[in-house]
């Protein structure tokens, strides 16, 4: 999924900004959007491009290494 990022004026007058939404398509976030915020106008919106390097994870046994360690 793909994540974008709104700026909305309510029905009320208010503007919100930075609101950030996963979806398949720019159409897909946009229907959440209203689903959350009935009647808004869209002032602005964009695609954030996400980072896919995967971050290094550590297993039980390197978690168990680390605190038996002595120095």
């Amino acid at each position: 999924m793909q994540k974008y990022d709104f700026s909305v004026k309510t029905r009320g007058g208010q503007r919100v900004d930075n609101i950030q939404i996963y979806g398949r398509d720019m159409a897909d976030a946009e229907r959440k959007l209203r689903q959350m915020y009935l009647h808004c106008e869209v002032l602005q919106h964009k695609t954030i491009e996400l980072n896919n390097k995967l971050t290094q994870s550590a297993d039980i046994e390197d978690v168990l290494s680390l605190i038996s360690k002595n120095d």
